[in-house]
């Protein structure tokens, strides 16, 4: 009998116990990682940079660093096990983050960025591979819906606590309470988590532990679905880190908000938004890859074309004041980017759980390494750069409206999300007919 979807063990609570820790690692993952989007403007204050060193500081540096060591991480965890390089990982990027806040040139800080991306190389492929060991397939997308809350709950705690500490304490305090937590939370999962044993190969031939990684590669890459999916990813992310960077400084430049105001409504409302949007996308697919599982892919095709009209609502609507809450003015585009946060996420549980679903245990940290690296190297390293890129080219005849078009330019990359899911489809179909569906398999298992 094919192993490939088959469950390790049976779920108990020491099952959701990981779960639970893995998902507030992965909220503190992107909590260190976004906060540079709400401290853009007293850092280029402070170190006298420009909207494209900002975009170099928090994209492409990151990105490049990151995809270098997101693949080696994954064969790691692939080898001797998720948990110790996920805690590891944890420990090392959270020390670099409070390291941000003691930076005295924009040098020194980006030299620590750096060191926060190589450390969260080795958080989100194994954190994904450890859930997928942990559930089985029929249960797999919401397990996943629950870990990949992880950027909606970091832009809530990200953006509105660090512009709250920025506001009242500076920007590098921001730094050295928000990183803090991740060294705790690090040595807890590694004393208190209990996590599969290292994932062995499906059968002798899949090339025992002493496998090559070109092997590894050439297997990935000769899956048609998996390109595509990864190519889908990779520009949806493209868009996802673009708007994640600049939406506080938008609020600001074009709508007039603090830098505290614009934290709380990014994160808070559009963090919201966006984890109950990524719960019920979870619920939703499982429910309808059970009768047909091209709606792994499905889903996610139809969220990308209705996130666009709403994208484009919310950056292209004119400046004015809807209503206060307390003293914070909501402006009126702002109810848009609510409905919009809700449906933009929708492409990554699906995405995600697709990719477990078409390798064996032993591939797959390496094969959502590879699905992460594109869209951290392109994605992170690309989208906030060329945003702030657009900006600056934009300015000489827009002046402080040139952000709100660059961010507007960027939502149509979903169109080209959605053209790539819908070519992936019959590739996924076809790869899945090769093994056990998943829910036969599960109860095989069982």
């Amino acid at each position: 009998m094919n192993s490939r979807h088959r469950s390790p063990h049976r779920i108990t609570w020491h099952t959701h116990y990981a779960l639970a820790m893995l998902a507030i690692i992965y909220v503190f993952n992107y909590i260190d990682r976004l906060v540079i989007s709400i401290l853009i403007e007293p850092i280029k204050l402070e170190f006298g940079i420009s909207d494209t060193q900002i975009g170099l500081l928090s994209g492409v540096a990151f990105a490049i660093f990151y995809t270098l060591f997101g693949l080696p991480f994954g064969r790691l965890a692939d080898r001797i096990g998720r948990k110790p390089v996920i805690a590891i990982a944890c420990i090392a990027w959270s020390a670099m983050t409070m390291l941000c806040g003691l930076a005295t040139s924009f040098a020194m800080l980006l030299l620590f960025r750096i060191g926060v991306a190589v450390g969260e190389a080795g958080g989100t492929a194994p954190s994904v591979a450890m859930v997928s060991d942990l559930y089985p397939p029929e249960k797999r997308s919401r397990a996943l819906s629950v870990f990949l809350m992880g950027p909606s709950l970091g832009a809530v705690l990200g953006l509105g606590l660090g512009g709250w500490i920025a506001q009242e304490y500076g920007w590098r305090t921001a730094f050295i309470v928000i990183g803090a937590p991740g060294v705790l939370l690090g040595l807890l999962l590694w004393l208190t988590v209990r996590s599969p044993a290292p994932p062995a190969p499906a059968t002798p031939a899949d090339g025992a532990a002493k496998e090559h990684w070109r092997s590894t590669l050439k297997e990935l890459i000769a899956t048609p679905a998996f390109l595509l999916i990864v190519l889908a990813g990779t520009l949806a992310a493209i868009m996802g880190y673009a708007i994640g960077t600049w939406n506080p400084s938008f609020l600001i430049r074009s709508h007039g908000l603090s830098m505290q105001d614009a934290g709380l409504l990014v994160g808070l409302g559009g963090g919201i938004c966006a984890t109950v949007g990524t719960l019920l996308c979870g619920s939703i697919t499982d429910r309808l890859v059970a009768r047909d599982p091209g709606w792994q892919l499905g889903v996610p095709l139809i969220a990308c074309l209705v996130s666009v009209p709403l994208g484009l609502a919310f950056y292209l609507w004119p400046a004015g004041v809807a209503f206060h809450l307390g003293t914070t003015p909501v402006p009126e585009a702002y109810l848009f980017y609510l409905a919009f946060s809700f449906t933009a996420t929708w492409w990554s549980v699906p995405c995600f759980g697709a990719i477990s679903h078409l390798f064996p245990p032993n591939r797959l940290a390496q094969a959502t390494a590879i699905f992460v690296m594109g869209m951290t190297l392109f994605g992170v390293g690309l989208g906030p750069i060329i945003v702030g890129g657009l900006s600056d080219f934009f300015a000489a005849s827009i002046g402080k409206e040139a952000l709100r078009y660059a961010l507007a330019a960027t939502v149509a990359l979903y169109v080209l999300t959605a053209l790539c899911l819908l070519a992936a489809i019959p590739a996924y179909r076809r790869k899945l007919g090769k093994s056990p569906a998943p829910n036969a398999a599960a109860a095989a298992g069982a």
